[in-house]
């Protein structure tokens, strides 16, 4: 199948903006919209954790990075119930990541608000409506809109003081489209497609 490419089409350093714009993007993915938003998140800090976990119950939370045992070299898990630990206990597991699957429309608000300094990001899946000036037509399982708190890269690696909006189209690219997307937004593509999801 193959990866989506992302075109970065919105950088804010006001995460309430790039959300909003996000959003009017993703509200136009109506056409064969998943009905799942998928969220990431990673957690600096013990507020951040128990935040998520009130806004996420029961999501599985995770370290950051791989942690194995000294001895032994066998892989740690994290086993903590993050919305009961306290914070001695919490803070030498930290940093935590978190990653949720939930139906459209249900947690993104609140999700947006619990964030903290740690990237974190949320994709909302479905195929592009048909448009006659786009290179190819909408393509559900590449089409997309993604959002990238604290990162500035498709691929969520490097952490950045601002937000990024991409819209993801076909594993072929689909400039017209992603131009025809930012300009829905008072934007403009900002840069190169990038290897999306």
């Amino acid at each position: 199948m193959g990866n989506s490419r992302a075109y970065p089409v919105l950088r804010s350093t006001a995460k309430t903006v790039a959300y909003r714009q996000a959003r009017l993007l993703a509200d136009l993915l109506t056409a064969r919209r998943e009905d799942r938003v998928h969220l990431t998140a990673d957690l600096e800090t013990a507020e951040d954790a128990r935040r998520m976990a009130g806004v996420l119950p029961g999501a599985q939370f995770e370290h950051a990075e791989t942690r194995t045992d000294p001895a032994t070299g066998a892989y740690l898990s994290f086993a903590l119930d993050v919305a009961t630990a306290d914070d001695a206990a919490l803070r030498p597991e930290l940093p935590l990541h978190v990653w949720a699957s939930v139906p459209w429309g249900t947690v993104e608000d609140r999700f947006v608000a619990a964030l903290g300094r740690g990237r974190a990001g949320i994709g909302w899946h479905g195929a592009w409506p048909d448009d006659p000036d786009a290179d190819r037509p909408g393509l559900a399982g590449y089409d997309g809109v993604q959002i990238l708190f604290h990162c500035d890269d498709a691929d969520g690696e490097r952490w950045s003081g601002r937000h990024t909006v991409f819209v993801h189209t076909t594993k072929w690219g689909d400039p017209a489209r992603a131009a025809a997307l930012a300009a829905h937004i008072g934007g403009t593509v900002l840069g190169e497609a990038r290897t999306g999801w």
